[in-house]
């Protein structure tokens, strides 16, 4: 038979369908945590590493919860940035979860989808509050850099909803904990190339209101991506809005300055602030337990 014979092209097509179907490789489950498949898209399955105060009983006790997102660029990155932010809050007793989501370089995917995913993973924590052992009223997104993008979208942008999402569970957190954040997208902020002409669906700085979450934001001096500028005109177009709004600037620190293992302790430093941050809203109890150097 030829290769354009009709059974030829129906196994070729079966071959394309397979292949077009098969999973995309995510990465790997974080260990120490509980890991929950919170949404399916993409030939993917996207995680929650969640993270819970030992001892905790999620039948008699609902803890205030956060979930961060990583960084990179909206094309790669993994949950495990974030994890030793999750152990030490776990350590202090919150439900702390760190997510994945889908990106450029394993789904083919655009900033929109990032929001998408960041929106569907805190309503996904509302909606299975109970079985977390969560407080729904309390529940707070963070992240750095393209995670700290599309965790302030969660608390800003209105629309970006995932179709088929009972909307009645608000996808929007109560706080805010943001690292050296992508928040303008517009003409002079950092992707606008990515957004184009959708920008103002997708920035957190062009949807800022009444209503925007209680944030903290940690930024460098010199930061390449972010310019203090656009942190400062943020902060005060929230306080406009009547939010609340804090800003911590560190002083000849690039991107990326508070991963943990970074020279000179902005780990420990911001992750102290963090904790006074989430004591300030009532959801910490006691003194920090981590030392800045």
């Amino acid at each position: 038979m030829k290769p354009s014979h009709p059974i030829y092209l129906l196994l070729a097509s079966c071959l394309v369908v397979g292949m077009s179907a098969k999973e995309v490789k995510t990465p790997s489950p974080l260990k120490g945590a509980k890991h929950l498949v919170y949404k399916e898209a993409s030939n993917s399955k996207l995680l929650l590493n969640v993270f819970s105060p030992k001892g905790h009983d999620p039948k008699k006790d609902k803890r205030p919860a956060i979930v961060f997102f990583f960084g990179g660029g909206w094309n790669g990155g993994n949950p495990a940035q974030f994890q030793p932010h999750c152990e030490y809050l776990a350590s202090r007793g919150m439900v702390a979860i760190t997510a994945d989501y889908r990106v450029k370089s394993r789904q083919g995917t655009s900033p929109f989808e990032c929001v998408k995913d960041g929106k569907s993973a805190v309503r996904w924590i509302r909606e299975n509050a109970k079985k977390l052992g969560v407080d729904p009223k309390r529940v707070a997104a963070g992240g750095g850099s393209a995670g700290g993008h599309v965790a302030a979208a969660t608390g800003t942008v209105p629309g970006l909803e995932e179709e088929g999402e009972d909307r009645s569970i608000s996808s929007k957190p109560d706080a805010l904990v943001l690292f050296n954040p992508v928040y303008d997208n517009g003409p002079k902020g950092y992707g606008h190339s990515r957004v184009a002409a959708r920008y103002k669906e997708i920035s957190p700085m062009h949807n800022l209101g009444k209503g925007t979450p209680p944030t903290i934001v940690f930024l460098g001096d010199k930061d390449s991506l972010i310019p203090v500028s656009t942190a400062e005109a943020y902060k005060k177009k929230m306080e406009d809005a009547g939010s609340r709004s804090e800003l911590r600037i560190y002083a000849g620190q690039p991107h990326g300055f508070f991963n943990q293992g970074k020279k000179g302790g902005y780990y420990q430093k911001t992750v102290l602030e963090m904790d006074k941050f989430l004591i300030s809203l009532g959801w910490l109890k006691g003194k920090p337990t981590i030392e800045a150097p």
